[in-house]
Order: structure tokens, then sequence, then C-alpha cells
């Protein structure tokens, strides 16, 4: 998205619903480097996270323009403001003109240097394919992808948890925990979630007991940062095309398309991963740059001590008592996310 670096910082007031259901809420909408943040237009509190390379315009034709985070969410956006309709009016027309579009002749050629490729993955280095298919991924195709692997894991776990305030909370804990630019987008899921882990396309995903069995929100932010920076440590599209197989990432390099039936069954396979292990050193530098302690964290994830243990002994803020992360009012709201 860095064509659109005009656009950072601008802000207007809009509409929000969280669902059709709803009245409409005045908010701020903020235009970010990868994502449209909402805030209350009093607190300056974020209420949500849309990834930019994801909103439509679900009412095309008419006026004033409606906007959603995605073809799934419940979520919509009625903006006024001339200049940051433009915006996302760019945002689409930059994810629309990432798609490429080859002529018979521009797509013989493509074809054959494809087929060149591919032959030299399939008899030589299967995993060249897949690393460079990777690395020459757009972010608004990833965010896309991202979204596609999100759905794919509902099927096991349910939809996300969306009580309102409950997201409210959750998208404050994410502003806390990486600040407000390339900010990614934390999720709960209902069940069927153990562990932290993250997908392609800045998407985090939280375990539920994190949150309700937990005595403050400390263990929920350091699984949002350990997650973020294994996601800068390995490419999570590497193992979704892994996964997908050399026919589909063959066919996502040529066509800028990914078959659903390519992403079937990834959510699943997700959970089971193993995850990227990091440093003690590393993780401890992390948490004591972002100013929280490590060791609720690691107690929760690891109860036993057997792998996070040196993180545990090395927390930086171990007897102390850092500020709150987010308000008491917030982590009771976000405690009952997955509420009514």
């Amino acid at each position: 998205m860095t064509a659109l670096k005009k656009y950072q910082r601008l802000e207007c007031s809009g509409l929000w619903r969280e669902t059709p259901h709803d009245q409409r809420r005045e908010v701020l909408v903020r235009f970010g480097e990868a994502t449209l943040i909402l805030s209350d237009p009093k607190s300056g509190e974020a209420i949500s996270h849309w990834s930019l390379p994801a909103v439509i315009r679900i009412n095309r034709g008419e006026e004033p323009p409606v906007f959603a985070p995605g073809t799934e969410s419940a979520e919509s956006l009625e903006l006024t403001e001339p200049y940051m309709i433009a915006a996302l009016d760019a945002v689409r027309a930059a994810v629309t003109a990432a798609v490429p579009r080859p002529g018979r002749l521009r797509g013989l050629i493509l074809g054959g240097l494809a087929l060149l490729v591919v032959g030299l993955g399939l008899f030589w280095l299967p995993g060249a394919l897949i690393g460079h298919t990777a690395s020459v991924l757009p972010p608004a195709q990833r965010a896309q992808i991202g979204q596609r692997v999100l759905d794919d894991l509902s099927r096991v776990t349910g939809a996300p948890c969306d009580n309102q305030l409950g997201l409210e909370a959750l998208a404050r804990l994410a502003g806390r925990v990486f600040g407000p630019v390339d900010t990614p987008i934390l999720y709960v899921m209902p069940e069927g979630v153990d562990q932290p882990l993250h997908l392609p396309g800045d998407v985090i995903i939280l375990p539920r007991r994190l949150l309700e069995q937990a005595n403050g929100p400390e263990a929920a932010a350091g699984a949002a940062l350990v997650e973020g920076l294994r996601a800068r440590a390995a490419d999570p599209m590497v193992p979704l095309l892994e996964y997908a197989g050399l026919r589909a990432t063959f066919q996502l390099l040529t066509t800028a398309d990914l078959p659903d039936t390519a992403i079937k069954g990834y959510g699943e396979a997700a959970l089971r991963a193993a995850p990227v292990r990091l440093s003690d050193d590393e993780l401890i530098r992390a948490f004591e740059a972002a100013q929280i302690p490590a060791t609720p964290y690691a107690l929760a994830v690891d109860p036993d001590g057997a792998i996070t243990g040196g993180l545990a002994a090395g927390d930086p803020y171990k007897g102390l008592a850092p500020a709150p992360l987010i308000p008491d009012e917030s982590w009771v709201a976000l405690q009952g996310i997955c509420g009514a």
C-alpha cells in the first residue's frame, strides 16, 4: 500500500454499525498505513480495526456510500467525507490493479516462463518456488488470503467473538501492544483454540481462555506480542503454500488466484502446527520495549516452565507493578467478548 501514503493520518467522522440491527453510532475514522481505525470521538479509544485491502463498498450506485471490512462481516460504515471516500476508492483500485490481466501474447510468454519456473521447482528446489511466490505477494493479496484462512478456521472454531464492548477493548489492547501504525488485527475464537497463533495478512488469534481465566490482560497482550514476532521471523504465507501444494502455488504466481480447495482445511492444520521457536533474549527485549510483563504470558502458555521458564526468569518487570495496559472497564469487557 505504499502508493497510498498521501492518505496516511487522514481523519473524518462516520456512522458505524456493529450489525445491521444496531443503531448507527458516530465514530472517528482514521486512515492508517494498512488499517482503517474506528475510534470513539470523545475518548479517542479504538473501537474496531479494519484491514484496508479487505474493505469493500456494499451499496454501489447509492449515496451516501457504505463500506464493510469484508464480504462476510456484519459491520458497516457510512461516510460522507469526499476525501476519505476517494482514499478508500484508491485502495480498491490498488487492490484491483494488483490482479494481473495479461493479454494473449503476454499470457503465453508468462505461461512459458511460469512453466519453466515450476519445472525447476518440481525437479530442483520446490521450496524456492514457494519462497519466491510468498515474497512477491503484495500486502493487499496477503490480507485477502488471510481473511479467507480466517473463514476456513471459523468452520472449526465458530465465528470470531463479536461482543461490541469486547471488540472495542480488543482494538484498544492491539493499539497498546503494537502502537497506531501497522497494527495487526486481533481475533478471539469461541472454541477450539488452545494456543495463540497467527495467519497471513497480519491476523493474530488469541485463545479464549487467556481472557476468561487470567487475572489481567498481560497474558493476552504477551501472546499478541509474541505472535507478531513470529510472523516477522518466518513468513506465514510459506506454510500455507506448502499446505496448498506446488500446483496451487503455481496458479497463485501466474494468475494471482489461490483456489478455495487449496485453503480448505488449512485453518485446522494451523491449529495443530508447532509454533516458531524464538530465543529468550529476543523475547525479553521485545517485552521490555513494549513495557509488558512477560511472566503472565509465560505461565499461561506453559505452566510447567519447560519452554518458557527462561522467559519468566528474565522478565524485566518481574516483581514490579507496571502501569495498567488498558483500563479496568476495558479488561472486564474483554473478558466478556465471547458473551452475548
